[in-house]
Order: structure tokens, then sequence, then C-alpha cells
């Protein structure tokens, strides 16, 4: 028997109806994961009682709904889920206008398809589904910060999907996705599949600059890991020395821990960046130089008594040939640091790692 025609078995066996009438919209806040903060029913990426620490541009990208999905279990026999959400309305002058608006149905590690629409004040998108059902994630486009407003099913059944355990994951225009040629290909969103997260992307194009009322938030944010993934906007886009890079980690990293005591802290020092590496900044510190700081903060603060603390050097994971731009990584190489960190907290996930 073909599996389509076991799936269609199955989907009789467990009495799924085979309408195609969609049943009662459902309200989307069970089904939302990687959220950090609701602003309303918007999701949103720093805290929205908080904003004013913050500098301009971090909250203006902590507007845009980076790494949120919708994970569902749908029963056998469930035709398709419909999605009903509102978008901002590209204008004429907009450069990301011509970006497709796309959602992405994935099941595990696998891509099951995709289905674009339109930005819309209000629009519905249909996702088919195979009929053998099962725990589906759909990864909704970034442009235009779409806001989920409700979900149904198409002839079967829907229900949240089981809740994973929670990591937060903080960084810059790397961490966000940049170059990645889709939103389930960013790191974060890769090593969560590999490790069975629910990744919440608090990744901030040109910030990650040691900002500290960021690692208040991270410290009131609920979280079963950290990773802290920054370094390079602080070579160019606000110059730094090592000594101060050195003392905001440790800054960084005492503030995270009022709020995470004992959770398992992963530090990612900055990848391979060729221009920066033995260039000097504004203020005389090459990357390279930054990185070891980085580096060097994370293990003394290890060795002065965090043993949850572990340090991923990021000079060696990336070749040239892993970056997009000689800054961001192609899909290549964010599944080559998606690999990376995956090992590296699988690790410290392990009881006793």
């Amino acid at each position: 028997m073909r599996n389509d025609a076991r799936c269609e078995a199955l989907a009789t066996a467990f009495g799924a109806p085979r309408s195609e009438a969609p049943v009662h919209w459902l309200d989307p806040a069970p089904f939302l994961r990687g959220t950090a903060w609701l602003d309303g029913d918007r999701p949103v990426r720093a805290d929205p009682d908080d904003l004013e620490r913050l500098p301009w541009d971090i909250a203006e990208r902590a507007a845009l709904p980076i790494g949120v999905r919708i994970e569902f279990r749908a029963a056998p026999g469930t035709r398709a889920v419909e999605l009903r959400y509102r978008a901002a309305v590209p204008g004429p002058d907009d450069p990301l206008r011509a970006l497709r608006h796309c959602f992405a149905l994935w099941q595990g590690t696998r891509l099951v398809g995709e289905t674009c629409a339109a930005p819309a004040p209000e629009a519905v998108v249909r996702l088919p589904l195979p009929p053998c059902g099962g725990v589906f994630t759909v990864h909704l486009p970034e442009g235009q910060a779409p806001v989920p407003l409700a979900l149904r099913a198409v002839g079967g059944g829907l229900s949240p999907a089981p809740v994973r355990p929670r990591w937060l994951v903080h960084g810059d225009s790397i961490t966000e996705g940049w170059w990645s040629t889709r939103p389930a290909h960013s790191w974060p969103a890769t090593a969560g599949r590999l490790l069975g997260l629910d990744p919440v992307n608090l990744g901030y194009a040109g910030g990650a600059r040691g900002e500290l009322p960021l690692a208040e938030h991270l410290a009131r944010l609920p979280g079963d890991a950290v990773t802290l993934a920054f370094g390079t906007n602080c070579w160019s886009r606000v110059p730094a020395t090592a000594d101060w890079l050195y003392a905001t980690v440790r800054a960084f990293v005492g503030l995270v821990r009022r709020g995470h005591p004992s959770t398992p802290l992963l530090i990612l020092s900055p990848v391979l960046r060729p221009e920066a590496e033995h260039t000097r900044n504004a203020l005389g510190a090459t990357l390279t130089e930054l990185r070891r700081a980085m580096e060097r903060a994370g293990r003394d603060l290890a060795s002065e008594g965090d043993p949850h603390l572990h340090v991923l050097p990021g000079g060696p994971l990336l070749g040239p040939e892993h970056l997009a731009d000689g800054l961001h990584p192609n899909d290549a190489g964010h599944a080559r640091l998606a690999g990376a960190v995956a090992g590296a907290l699988r690790g410290m996930l392990r009881p006793g790692g």
C-alpha cells in the first residue's frame, strides 16, 4: 500500500472528518512559539514596558516577529490549516516590496511546503497538510511584521503542539538570520530543530553591542537555556576596546544571572569577518582581540564559580566560503553554525553536562 493510501486508511480508522469545510477559528495564543513578549496581540522581542532605555535601532528591530512560529498537532485526515493574519502593506518605495511573503510548513526537520500570499491589513492563507497528521511548524515571513489573528483546521482538527524547553538566543544580525534564504534556515531555528528546543530569537541587526538593559530583559524572560552571540558590532558600528568588551561581557552575564542563576549559558564569540580580523577599529582593537576578550571573560566567569557557563569560540567555525557578503553566513554557514552550537548545547543540557 502506498504511503498516502496508508495515511487515508489511518485517517478513516481515527474517524477524521472527510469534509473540506473549515471548523471554527481558534485563538492563536496557545499555538505561538518563539515568542518573548506580547504587545497586545503582537509578538515583540523586547519588553514593551521598557523600550525607553533601549537604543532606537534595537527598539525598531524588536517590533519584527523574527523566529515567531505557529506549532500544532493535526489529527489524521486534516486537509489543511488556515491562518488569518494582518500585516503591513509595503509602500511603492519600500525596498522590501518585492520580497515574497511566504509561510513555510515544516514537520520535524523536513520542509513540507510553502504558501505565499500578499501582505494585507487582513488576509487568510491556507497551507495543505499531509493526510497522516502529526506535529507541524509554520514559520511566518519576517517582512511586513505579520501578526497571527486566528487559525483553524480544514477537514479535521488541531491542537497546540507539545511545549518544548525555551532557548533564549541573544545576538546581532547573524543571529537574526541575515542572508539565510528563509527564516527556517537561520542558525537558531536550525539548531532548535536539531535539539528539540523552542528558540526565542533575540537577535537585533546592527545591535547586540553589550546593551545592559537587554541583559535585564533576558533575566526577566523564562528560559531553559541561554546563548549570547555578539561582538562583531563592537568592532565597527559602535567601536569598543578589548578591555571594554571584557568588562561588558562580565556585567552582561552578571545581569542575566540575576534571573537565571544556574541556567545553562553558552557564550558564542564572533564568527569570521575577514576585513576585521587584523584591522584596527577607531579605538585600536581588531576583531581578533575583541573575540579573545569575550572568550576570556566567559572562561574567567566559569573558573570563578559558574559551572553552567561555557564558551564556544566562533572564529574557527566558518570559512570565507560560508559567508554571503564577507560578514553574514549563507545557508551553508548558518547550517554549519547551527551544528556547532547544537553540539555545544547538547552536552550542557544533558544531565550532569
